[in-house]
């Protein structure tokens, strides 16, 4: 029987699954963060961001995280969470871990930046 990749749409799906088990204290915070399913960054994202192979990356959030909301804030600093499908598909492959973790895990890491943490902030609170 043939299995095919999950679809933009079923990754997208899983997301707002992981999205609905975070705590109703933290996820009012991130409501109104749309969170966007793509294959792959684009190609202004890999360049800013170094990357040798568009793989590299998972999950992006662009957007003023709550640390650094202000008064300042224009209509282009709209706060956005990406997830790449092509990315998460090939680590689930390499990892043996399920779909569902990896993308839970992205947006939960995502969503960290959305509140001002680190990578390394977030690394302590996983070693923790």
């Amino acid at each position: 029987m043939a299995r095919f990749a999950p679809t933009l749409a079923e990754i997208e799906a899983i997301a707002r699954a992981a999205l609905a088990e975070i705590p109703a204290s933290l996820r009012a915070y991130v409501v109104d963060v749309p969170i966007l399913v793509m294959d792959f960054p684009d190609p202004d994202v890999e360049a800013e961001m170094g990357l040798e192979s568009p793989f590299d990356l998972l999950g992006l959030y662009q957007g003023v995280s709550l640390d650094r909301k202000g008064a300042g804030q224009t209509s282009e600093d709209v706060d956005r969470i990406f997830l790449y499908r092509r990315p998460l598909l090939d680590y689930w492959c390499e990892s043996g871990a399920s779909l569902e973790a990896i993308v839970r895990n992205t947006l939960i890491h995502e969503i960290g930046h959305h509140f001002g943490f680190s990578d390394a902030d977030m690394d302590r609170l996983e070693a923790e």
